[in-house]
C-alpha cells in the first residue's frame, strides 16, 4: 500500500470554478479574489481580509504595515518554517529566536519575555499543527511592552483559541493556502486584520503600491490613470487560485471533521504504547489537526527517528518532520545560536515525525499507518 504524506481534497467544484475563470478571459486578480476575501472574512469573523500569493508574502506585508525598520528585532520560535525568519530580514530587521514549550511545539511565553530588548518591536507566534499558541499570555506581554503581534497561522484554519477564531486576535494574522494546508489554492495566502488603514495599505503594497488595481483600471468604469503611493511588491493572487479557494472554504468544516476523526483514531491506537509519545493538545475541539506529530521514544527503541522514517518509507508511508530548528541551517552559521540554547526545540526535533492526516484518507489507509508504526517500533524495542 502507498500512502502519501498529504493529498489535496479536490473535486469537480474546484475544477469547474477554475474553468469558469479561464472561460471568462480575466485570469489575474479580480472579482473572484474580492469574493474570496469577503467569504474569508465571513468565515473567520475578521474585519478585513487581503488575499496574496503566499503566506510568506502575507508575513512580509504585515511587517511592512506595522513599520518594521532596519535594526528592529522580532521574536519568533526557534522551530518554524524558514519563511518566518526570512521575511524579517527583508526589512533589515533582526529575527530573535525563542525556545518552544516542552512537548507542545509552541513558542514559550516565558522565553519570549527573556528575549525582549529595547529594540524589540514585534512577536510572531506560530500556531503549530492546528493548535493555537497561548494568546492570552502573548497578548499580555505585547501590551505590557508595547509590541505588535503578527500571528503566523499557516497551520491554523479553522483553529479556535478559547472560542475565538484565529484571525481575530492579534494585530495581523497570516494564513497559508499552500498545497498541503487545510484548504489550498495551490499557492496562496490571506491576511486578516481589524485595522482598516493597515488593510488598505497592504492591498496597495501587494500590487506595486498602485492606488487602483488592474481590475478597476481595465473595467468599463475604470481609467488608465493611477498613482503609486509607495514602492510595493508583486504579491497579488490570481482569480484562478481564488476561485479554487472559494470552493475549498465551503468544505473547510467538513475537511476539519475528517482530520479530527483520523486524529482520534491515531490517539486511541497509540495511547497505550510506551514506544512513542502523542501530541497533547490543550483542547481537541479547538485544534485544526493540520499535522499529526508523534515523538519516537528513543529511550525505549533501538532505532533513531531518522531510521524510523526510512522504515516507514520502505513500507510505502510518506512522512515529514516539522521542523528543522532554524539555527541548524548553514545560512545561520554566524547567528551566534547553538543547539544548547534551545533544549526543548532540540528534544522535540530529534524525535518528531509527522504522520499522514488528510481529508479523504480512508479507514484502511489509517489502519495500515497505525499497524505499520506499531510494528516497526515493537520490532525495535530495546
Amino acid at each position: 500500500m502507498k500512502i502519501p504524506f498529504h493529498k489535496a481534497y479536490l473535486g469537480p467544484g474546484e475544477a469547474e470554478a477554475a474553468a469558469d475563470v479561464i472561460k471568462s478571459g480575466w485570469l489575474t486578480m479580480g472579482e473572484k479574489t474580492f469574493q474570496f476575501e469577503r467569504d474569508f472574512s465571513g468565515y473567520t469573523g475578521a474585519g478585513n481580509s487581503i488575499a496574496v500569493n503566499s503566506c510568506t508574502a502575507a508575513l512580509h506585508l504585515a511587517l511592512k504595515a506595522i513599520g518594521i525598520q532596519p535594526g528592529d528585532e522580532v521574536i519568533i520560535p526557534a522551530m518554524t518554517f524558514i519563511a518566518t525568519w526570512e521575511v524579517i530580514t527583508y526589512s533589515g530587521a533582526k529575527p530573535v529566536l525563542a525556545d518552544i514549550e516542552h512537548h507542545s511545539f509552541l513558542i514559550d511565553p516565558a522565553e519570549i519575555e527573556k528575549k525582549i530588548t529595547p529594540k524589540t518591536r514585534a512577536i510572531i507566534p506560530v500556531h503549530y499543527g492546528g493548535e493555537s499558541c497561548d494568546m492570552d499570555a502573548i497578548m499580555e506581554i505585547a501590551r505590557r511592552h508595547k509590541l505588535h503581534v503578527i500571528e503566523d497561522a499557516a497551520h491554523a484554519l479553522p483553529t479556535l483559541y478559547k472560542g475565538r477564531m484565529i484571525g481575530t486576535i492579534g494585530d495581523i494574522t497570516c494564513f497559508s493556502f499552500y498545497a498541503t494546508k487545510t484548504i489550498t489554492t495551490g499557492e496562496g495566502g490571506m491576511i486578516t486584520t481589524a485595522d482598516r488603514e493597515r488593510a488598505d495599505r497592504m492591498r496597495r503594497l501587494r500590487l506595486h503600491g498602485i492606488t487602483k488595481d488592474a481590475w478597476n483600471r481595465y473595467s468599463e468604469k475604470g481609467t488608465w490613470q493611477y498613482d503609486v503611493s509607495e514602492p510595493g511588491y508583486k504579491y497579488n493572487i490570481t482569480d484562478i487560485a481564488s476561485a479554487i479557494g472559494i470552493e475549498q472554504l465551503k468544505k473547510c468544516d467538513a475537511m476539519n471533521i475528517m482530520r479530527h476523526e483520523i486524529a482520534a483514531k491515531y490517539n486511541n491506537a497509540f495511547k497505550k504504547s510506551e514506544l512513542l509519545h502523542t501530541w497533547k493538545v490543550r483542547d481537541n475541539a479547538e485544534c485544526a489537526w493540520h499535522l499529526y506529530p508523534v515523538l519516537v521514544n528513543t529511550d525505549a527503541v533501538s532505532i533513531s527517528r531518522d531510521d524510523f522514517i526510512e522504515q516507514l518509507k520502505s513500507a510505502g508511508i510518506g512522512t515529514s518532520v516539522h521542523y528543522i530548528p532554524m539555527y541548524r541551517f548553514s545560512c545561520f552559521d554566524k547567528s551566534g545560536y547553538t543547539p544548547g540554547d534551545f533544549p526543548a526545540s532540540e528534544y522535540m526535533f530529534s524525535r518528531q515525525v509527522s504522520l499522514p492526516i488528510y481529508p479523504g484518507m480512508n479507514s484502511g489507509e489509517t489502519d495500515y499507518v497505525i499497524s505499520t508504526v506499531l510494528s516497526i517500533l515493537e520490532g525495535n524495542r530495546r
